[in-house]
């Protein structure tokens, strides 16, 4: 049985927001940024244990090409993401989202 996916809403706004700001700087890039997002997404779902973890339950995935980090928690039910961060930010940021 297939884990649900959940995308908070916070994670989400992220993803808009840095798609946006690479869209911004070049045309195609915004696009590019949620292909590579999609791709690590597909590997969370699929595998989401091969990824480390940062604390007692949750865990990182780094996106390729994009200095961004995805936070998620992966029970035996469902795939949680907590945050898509860039790498510069504070990484306890996510920390506030749990």
């Amino acid at each position: 049985m297939a884990r649900r996916w959940i995308l908070r809403p916070l994670a989400e706004s992220d993803l808009d927001h840095a798609a946006s700001w690479y869209e911004d700087q070049r045309s195609g890039v915004g696009l590019r940024f949620l292909e590579a997002a999609d791709r690590l997404f597909e590997r969370v779902r699929v595998s989401p244990l091969q990824f480390p973890l940062v604390s007692t339950d949750v865990r990182r995935a780094l996106l390729q090409t994009f200095p961004y980090a995805v936070y998620f928690r992966a029970t035996d039910d469902a795939v949680i993401v907590l945050a898509v961060l860039h790498l510069r930010r504070d990484a306890r940021m996510w920390r506030t989202r749990s």
